[in-house]
């Protein structure tokens, strides 16, 4: 019933605008029509207006040319005159004006004959008059040629008047009626609109009440989803928080894993060590570097996780990865083994790559290997370089993906391959499918944050029993890549040279003796500080500093704020920087500032050397 109710109405109203519609176009035709009727009448009155100037004006010629014989004044020849102008261009004006009727045009040339005869016996009359020769002139005036062309040339005109006073009855009338059948169909519209309009208000009316009732249990029905949609947020939610406390669970009983054992190792050596100290010395030295060793896996599995969490100081330069592949071949060959073939494809004209070249090369090879592991009873192992675009096609079905140009580095490896599902979960950290004890789950979720805090991407393709490839989309650098070259380690540690002095910042106690001890092993003078107001003070009274190695976490002013203040009094002041995790402060957008000197917690005596000397020599 509703619905044939609605159809009726949607007729009507289809109808109703039809008839507006033809009303409308209708009043437009009529208008154009009185308009047309219109211009027919004014144009029939300015024809009758222009006959009558016609005759006018010949009646203007032959006065003046009376008036002349009589006086012999020239003054009397100017109405002549005039009229002979103004009767060529009323001839003109009439041959255009009748244009559109043959009749009128038939009449029009008789006109012009007729006037042309007229000004040539007038003319002749002027002419002897001149020469006070009047002879022709009687003579033409007793036989009455030139009262019979006047009486012609009349005629013609009254001719022309009639035949346009015809049509301007015919006109009126046409116009009349015109003017009848626009009011006539103006009213219709107007019932016709009127009608609509009502009819419409009705429909709206009762479209109204048929709204409020469909609203009232619209609403009815939008409270009940509402309810399910809370409910459904409330489940979803406590799904999610599940999913994530099981992740949270996973992530810090691997951590809780790895640290429990290297710091078995670490206390346990120690203990040792400390008891065979006196006793056995050889012993002690090793359980010392078996603690060393416990504490550098603590610190490399540190730096995987903030490697994940994106959350590594990176240095990034412009590189050749080419030349990168290219150098890291023995370090390859002493890792995968002999019974994997590695085989390297170059591309010619490679780009620079924009990249941390230190953690690119532990990302290739924690890649090679994964891909070593895969391949238990040998393969081949291909590392792969290559120029690439990503589009916005591309970008749009990656997360995290900008589009543009950039260098890949891909491994590829013929082992066992990985299913779907273990595709998907491959960068979780300590998610692995190796044996217990094999490995770590760390390893690709590593490279993931590296290569996605560097502003790249990172693209498995797997087969079971076929073999993996992984991608790395490493970011162009606009530009020539700078020259590398391995750093020469020397043989004995990098010692002070003339009583250097270093200012040593840290608020942990035992770091900050740690580190006094370990300068002073290397020959340093230190001067030791516990906060950075200290420091400062400090940096009053001792007139001479070297270096600033501050730590870069420190309550109420952080390292970077300090080598500012104390830059700002002594511009030639080194400084370096250390903490075991840093942000904002020397890092931005993941990335070191470019003038920054770093040296990561935790560090050994020869890191400190090494990089302590390479600041002081900059």
């Amino acid at each position: 019933m509703g619905d044939a109710r609605r159809d009726r109405g949607l007729i009507a109203l289809i109808i109703g605008f039809a008839i507006v519609a033809t009303a409308v176009v209708g009043v437009l035709l009529m208008f154009r029509a009185n308009q047309r009727a219109q211009r027919q009448v004014v144009h029939t009155l300015t024809v009758q207006e222009t006959l009558s100037r016609t005759l006018s004006h010949l009646q203007d010629a032959e006065t003046g040319t009376r008036g002349y014989y009589i006086t012999r004044d020239l003054e009397y020849l100017q109405p002549y005159l005039d009229g002979r102008r103004g009767l060529d261009g009323d001839l003109r004006l009439l041959a255009r004006q009748l244009l559109d009727n043959p009749d009128q045009m038939a009449r029009v040339a008789a006109l012009g004959s007729c006037v042309q005869e007229r000004l040539r016996t007038l003319e002749i009359g002027v002419a002897d008059a001149r020469q006070n020769q009047f002879e022709r002139s009687r003579q033409l005036v007793r036989s009455g040629t030139g009262k019979r062309q006047m009486d012609r040339c009349r005629a013609l005109v009254r001719e022309m008047k009639g035949e346009e006073q015809r049509l301007l009855a015919v006109r009126d009338a046409d116009l009349r009626r015109w003017s009848n059948r626009l009011t006539a169909w103006l009213v219709f519209s107007a019932i016709a609109v009127f009608a609509l309009a009502w009819y419409a208000t009705r429909d709206a009316r009762r479209r109204a009440r048929a709204a409020l009732a469909a609203g009232d249990a619209l609403l009815a029905a939008n409270r009940q989803l509402t309810e399910e949609i809370e409910n459904r947020a409330a489940a979803e939610a406590q799904v999610r928080q599940m999913q994530k406390m099981e992740s949270i669970g996973q992530l810090t009983g691997g951590i809780a894993h790895d640290f429990n054992n290297m710091l078995a190792i670490i206390i346990g050596s120690l203990d040792m060590a400390k008891r065979r100290f006196e006793n056995d010395r050889a012993k002690a030295l090793a359980c010392i570097d078996n603690a060393m060793e416990g504490a550098e896996r603590a610190a490399q599995l540190t730096a995987r996780l903030l490697a994940f969490s994106r959350q590594q100081p990176l240095a990034p330069r412009a590189l050749d990865a080419n030349k990168l592949v290219g150098g890291m071949s023995e370090l390859l060959r002493r890792t995968i083994g002999e019974n994997i073939r590695i085989e390297t494809v170059l591309a010619g004209g490679l780009w620079p790559a924009f990249i941390d070249g230190a953690q690119l090369e532990n990302a290739v090879l924690n890649l090679c290997v994964n891909g070593r592991d895969a391949m238990p009873d040998g393969g081949r192992l291909t590392i792969e370089t290559a120029n690439t675009h990503l589009d916005d096609a591309y970008a749009a079905t990656h997360d995290e993906v900008t589009p543009g140009q950039y260098v890949m580095v891909s491994v590829t490896d013929t082992g066992t391959g990985m299913p779907p599902h273990v595709i998907e979960r491959a960068f979780d950290p300590f998610y692995t499918t190796k044996g217990v004890g094999k490995g770590t789950g760390l390893g690709l979720s590593q490279v993931f944050g590296f290569v996605k805090q560097s502003g790249g991407h990172v693209k498995i393709y797997s087969e079971p029993d076929v073999g993996t490839t992984v991608k790395l989309y490493v970011p162009r650098h606009f530009g020539e890549a700078e020259a590398t070259g391995a750093a020469a380690v020397p043989a004995d540690l990098p010692r002070a040279r003339e009583d250097e002095i270093v200012l040593v910042v840290e608020d942990e106690e035992n770091v900050r003796h740690m580190s006094v001890d370990a300068l002073r092993e290397l020959g340093y003078v230190v001067v030791q500080a516990s906060d950075a107001n200290q420091a400062l003070t400090v940096l009053e009274i001792q007139p001479r500093i070297d270096l600033l190695f501050t730590d870069i976490v420190m309550p109420d002013m952080n390292g970077r704020i300090l080598s500012d203040l104390a830059r700002g009094k002594r511009p030639d002041l080194k400084v370096l920087y250390t903490t075991g995790y840093t942000r904002n402060a020397i890092v931005h957008n993941g990335m070191l500032d470019h003038d920054v000197a770093f040296l990561a917690k935790p560090f050994t005596l020869q890191q400190l050397a090494l990089k302590v000397r390479e600041v002081l020599d900059a």
